[in-house]
């Protein structure tokens, strides 16, 4: 780092070398000193309470992935069985996804009235109750019934599981938890093709029961799990329960200190004070006024609402679904013959789908969403493509039938073409808009709105998914299946400049700092910025740096020095502290990405700010010790 030995190691800095060897140090959005991970790595510091909670929330993901891989395979015999029609086949398929709109649009009120471990347990009796009533029904009607209520199930879930992984995980390993629910979405579908493939063999009458009646085990297990797991912290300070609040974030930080810090933010964010006697307080602890705020938001929130609600819809608008859903259909198209090569086929897509989330889940937290994403949205444009334009050779119109999985049809070139692009465009999904959407979603909103406007993103998610599943083999009639994949292709292209113009960087922040992001002026001239200081002690023949010890805040036309955080003590400031340039709102942009060069550039810019080459130093004066209250002292501004 800097001369004279100092290289502080906890912090990812940039460095401006300054007069008689000082520097100034740029910690990247990113990397701020509350939350910078300690050497050795995301895996080395992960905390493993945190993980097993993320975990059991995501057996929720499960519940959905399941039914989405075992009705591909489960319709193919229901038709055979119960000799229902293609509209009923869009109509039992697609119906999960609109009925699911119930399950979204109440699951935010009742995590935020009875909690999110027991709204997990709602979801899991939805899904046991309608996957035994899909096992036994003896007509479509019932089959119908337990459609329905599994459909409920999966609004709780979609809900609940990335907002409770959310609100359990530390900032440093976010990312790659709330990307868990995700991870399990495709073992379940997996699962789902596995099982589906696996009865195929029995009588008709039997095995589509048996597919269906299995998605009862993990709704099950999770019910139980739902007793291991711990309360959200974040829920349990909106309740005013502080004290078992800070026992889960003691469990889930990497120490005490952190723990108070994590803390003191989420009371913050909740309107809680404690006074004198120690009685709590909350000002918005009962969610008053959430729907009107998410209804008729403020300039912040109507941003939040945009990129939650924008992400959401592509997710589901590019045709992931009808991918998913109706790949025997598909692949059966393109040539495949009979239902065994048609089921193997799918296997290969959820093998696909399953390996490659994991990319995503290892690099979410050192690349960030933006660069994923984009990735994920130019892969899927180019793969769409591809498969539209394979199924064009086929020249097949739109009054064509639709092939029967059990016959063939189409050269085999196609169906090697069907089965490369849909594996390439369901990796290529997997990489970002699969898991990066439910992170998102559930980080950018402020505490009291967070679970209700998880709900609203649901809602959007649910419909987008439902429209695709129960007019794909409609459109695909009218238009062509080539028109159809031509028409998603356009979309997954539209989202790729969607998340180039409006998606922030969120990698690294806490909740509340990428809450208070979205409340930025847009006009640079107002943004403010925030001084640290931080000292560098010796250690082993080498620097490194300590927790922060205080903060210098921009006012209207001076500097104020800011009592130390919570549980850091209140040492005196030396002459030979650094006051290190922590954040300024220009670098917390959407583009963050930026490259060193493109930062340095800024700092400058920011340094400019200052009177003269001394003052813009950050240093140029002793500030006053914290002894005492909170000091007023104007330091020159950088």
């Amino acid at each position: 780092m800097a001369e004279n030995g100092r290289s502080p190691r906890r912090f990812e800095l940039l460095e401006l070398k300054g007069k008689q060897g000082r520097s100034y140090e740029l910690l990247t959005p990113e990397t701020t000193a509350g939350q910078a991970r300690e050497e050795g790595g995301q895996w080395r510091s992960l905390n493993k309470y945190a993980l097993a909670c993320a975990l059991l929330a995501s057996l929720n993901s499960t519940l959905l992935g399941y039914d989405i891989g075992v009705i591909a395979g489960a319709v193919l015999f229901i038709k055979e069985d119960l000799g229902i029609s293609e509209v009923q086949e869009e109509v039992l398929v697609g119906s999960l996804n609109i009925v699911s709109l119930v399950g979204a649009a109440s699951a935010g009120r009742i995590a935020d009235a009875v909690g999110r471990r027991w709204t997990m347990a709602i979801a899991a009796l939805f899904f046991l109750v309608g996957a035994g009533i899909m096992g036994v029904a003896p007509h479509f009607g019932l089959l119908m019934v337990g459609r329905l209520l599994e459909g409920i199930g999966v609004g709780f879930a979609l809900m609940i599981a990335p907002v409770y992984t959310a609100e359990v995980s530390p900032a440093s390993s976010r990312g790659f938890l709330v990307s868990l629910p995700e991870i399990f979405i495709n073992i379940g579908i997996l699962l789902g093709y596995m099982i589906s493939y696996f009865f195929s063999g029995l009588p008709s009458n039997v095995n589509w029961r048996l597919m269906l009646g299995v998605g009862m085990l993990p709704a099950l297990v999770l019910a139980f799990g739902v007793i291991l797991m711990p309360e959200s912290p974040r829920w349990l300070v909106m309740q005013n329960r502080l004290d078992e609040a800070e026992v889960v974030l003691r469990k889930t930080s990497r120490d005490e200190a952190e723990a108070n810090v994590r803390l003191q933010q989420i009371m913050d964010a909740a309107g809680i004070t404690v006074d004198g006697s120690g009685t709590h307080r909350g000002e918005n602890s009962e969610g008053q006024g959430v729907w009107k705020e998410l209804l008729w938001p403020t300039a912040p929130v109507r941003r939040m609402l945009v990129v939650a609600l924008g992400v959401q819809f592509f997710q589901q608008a590019s045709g992931i679904d009808a991918t998913v859903y109706y790949s025997p259909v598909v692949f059966s198209h393109a040539g495949i013959s009979g239902r065994s090569g048609v089921l193997l086929a799918t296997i290969l897509v959820g093998l696909s789908k399953t390996l490659f989330i994991l990319v995503a889940t290892i690099y979410l937290d050192r690349l960030g969403r933006r660069p994923l994403l984009l990735t994920s949205a130019i892969g899927m444009t180019f793969s769409l493509f591809l498969l539209a334009i394979g199924f064009l050779f086929l020249n097949i119109t739109p009054t064509d039938d639709i092939p029967d999985p059990a016959a063939s049809s189409g050269p085999g070139f196609v169906a090697i073409l069907a089965i490369l692009a849909i594996c390439s465009y369901v990796a290529f999904f997997s990489v970002g808009f699969g898991p990066i959407v439910w992170v998102l979603t559930s980080e950018i909103f402020p505490l009291r709105l967070r679970a209700q406007a998880m709900g609203l993103g649901i809602v959007m998610n649910r419909l987008a998914s439902g429209t695709v599943a129960l007019t794909f083999l409609s459109m695909a009639r009218a238009m062509s299946i080539a028109g159809t994949f031509f028409l998603f292709a356009s979309i997954a292209a539209l989202s790729a400049i969607f998340v180039y113009t409006f998606i922030p960087e969120t990698k690294g922040r806490t909740l509340e700092e990428i809450a208070k992001h979205f409340e930025v002026d847009s006009d640079p001239s107002q943004a403010s910025y925030s001084l640290e200081l931080s000292r560098t002690l010796p250690h082993d023949g080498a620097g490194i740096a300590s927790p922060r010890i205080g903060q210098i805040r921009k006012t209207d036309e001076e500097a104020i020095l800011m009592q130390p955080e919570l549980g850091l003590g209140a040492p005196s400031i030396e002459d030979d502290d650094d006051l290190v340039l922590l954040r300024h709102d220009s670098l917390m942009a959407p583009q963050t990405g930026a490259s060193r060069k493109e930062l340095m550039m800024k700092v400058k810019a920011i340094k400019k700010q200052g009177n003269s080459s001394e003052s813009s130093r950050f240093r140029s004066q002793r500030p006053p010790s914290f002894d005492g209250p909170p000091e007023t002292s104007t330091i020159p501004r950088p």
